[in-house]
């Protein structure tokens, strides 16, 4: 089973989560209670995202404490009551958890992950859990981008030195693997999380030997199976490429292939100067590894110009999120009790309608067509709405209520919540890491071309079911007159 690196301690929380606690456990406010995390915009201005995290999120979930230590500095903060920091210590998240499976392709204003339990419980874990899904959603995004733009081709993740602290880097690397990744240079996310560990030398390793091309013989008897020559430190074409030849021709009299990596100057030019270089010296299994500050755009410019490229070496762009700084996951109030053992729907209202919330205890549906290709998402009242194969059913816009489209299911149809806690009880086994990874990439495939563009990609049909609307539209009425 994955091993996650978590910190336990609860305070690992928005303050404002506690102040509000003290409030409902001091009025008694402890009834239950359903809130769903979800997000209000595609990062990169795609037209998907890949949902991580939730084994992260699980993991902590079950860790969720306060120490003594904890206790003692809520203490000397003398804000909250002598009982209610009694009744901390002993804290449990005890509430059940329903999520789409991690790897899921997803989309805004669908609940990824729905929490059920009492009023303070579900309140103390909200930053806990958006900052998991935030971060981890946004690097897996990036890197099912990187990974398509590539061609669907071999991305390594070697982002540790620029990722935001240690746990973002552990995080970045876990992320990128389930985003299409298939190895990373943070050795200990390896240990951690049995991603393959991959490297090849840095300018370093060459300046420190007599030449470069006694560095070379070095590295290549040290690793005469895995050897990948950094060819740019002195000059591309006129020294590295030559002397990479030289000891590379050893390499292969003995049965071995070797490759030559690329960091810096016009990667385009060069890469193809290189493979004719190498071609004309017979070494025509020889690869080529690029990096250099790449991303998505600029790997799908050069594949796109026809750059030989076998490898691509992704850092910065990928761990960080690159020009997107975050992932725009929310964590809100979707149901409260009734205290008749149900449960009364509400919705935050805006000006915005995109901020605007969906009221109710919801599932989603992913529809699919006969060929099995997805076409749409809906929204429904969990427990009251049904969607099934062969019917017809009218499918409302989340936001502009006007707006709809008739849809008969002849293809199928998946509930995409499922239920992974019961009463703070993990009643699902975590999946190999390795299994989201492929996740993501059938379900990449399930997706038109149109919606997985980065320029002006289709919108994805997301829509709600009519008694989601109806209630919708009700609660607008009853609430706004």
């Amino acid at each position: 089973m994955e091993r996650t690196l978590a910190p336990a301690s609860a305070l690992f929380t928005d303050f404002y989560s506690l102040t509000m606690a003290h409030g409902y456990w001091k009025n008694q406010m402890t009834s239950r209670s359903v809130f769903e995390l979800f997000f209000r915009k595609q990062p990169f201005s795609g037209g998907f995202s890949i949902f991580a995290g939730l084994e992260t999120l699980l993991e902590r979930l079950k860790a969720f404490a306060f120490s003594p230590d904890d206790i003692l500095y809520l203490k000397d903060l003398r804000l909250f009551d002598d009982g209610f920091l009694d009744y901390l210590k002993d804290f449990r998240f005890k509430g059940s958890l329903w999520a789409m499976d991690e790897g899921a392709v997803v989309f805004p204003q669908e609940p990824l992950v729905r929490i059920k339990g009492d009023l303070i419980e579900c309140q103390l874990i909200e930053g806990m859990a958006l900052n998991v899904i935030n971060f981890q959603s946004l690097v897996a995004t990036k890197t099912a981008r990187v990974w398509l733009a590539s061609g669907k081709g071999a991305v390594m993740e070697f982002g540790l030195r620029r990722a935001q602290g240690p746990d973002g880097a552990m995080s970045a690397s876990r992320a990128a693997f389930i985003g299409g990744a298939y190895g990373t240079s943070n050795t200990l996310a390896g240990k951690e999380y049995a991603i393959p560990t991959m490297g090849t030398m840095a300018h370093a390793w060459i300046m420190a030997h007599e030449s470069e091309e006694a560095a070379f013989e070095a590295y290549a008897e040290l690793y005469p199976d895995k050897t990948i020559f950094l060819i740019d430190t002195y000059d591309t074409l006129k020294s590295g490429a030559p002397n990479a030849i030289k000891v590379g021709k050893k390499l292969v009299e003995k049965g071995k292939n070797f490759g030559v990596r690329l960091d810096s100057g016009d990667i385009h030019y060069l890469s193809v100067e290189v493979r004719k270089m190498l071609d004309a010296a017979g070494l025509t299994g020889a690869t080529i590894t690029v990096s250099n500050d790449l991303d998505e755009v600029i790997i799908q410019a050069l594949k796109d110009a026809g750059a030989p490229v076998n490898t691509w070496g992704v850092g910065t762009r990928m761990v960080t999120g690159g020009e997107e700084a975050a992932f725009t996951g929310v964590y809100k109030l979707a149901a409260r009790d009734d205290g008749k053992g149900g449960f009364i729907p509400v919705m935050k209202f805006s000006d915005n309608p995109d901020k605007t919330t969906m009221p109710g205890v919801k599932q989603v549906w992913r529809i699919t067509d006969a060929n099995g290709m997805t076409v749409a998402d809906a929204l429904g009242l969990d427990g009251e709405d049904s969607i099934e194969k062969g019917n017809q059913y009218v499918l409302w816009h989340t936001s502009a209520d006007y707006r709809h489209f008739y849809h008969t299911i002849e293809g199928g149809v998946e509930p995409l919540l499922k239920l992974r806690l019961d009463k703070g009880v993990q009643i699902i086994d975590n999946p190999r890491l390795i299994d989201i990874r492929g996740r993501v990439q059938r379900g990449l495939d399930s997706f038109d071309s149109s919606y997985k563009r980065f320029l002006n990609p289709h919108i994805y049909k997301v829509s709600i079911t009519e008694k989601l609307r109806a209630l919708k539209l009700d609660l607008i009425q009853q609430y706004l007159g």
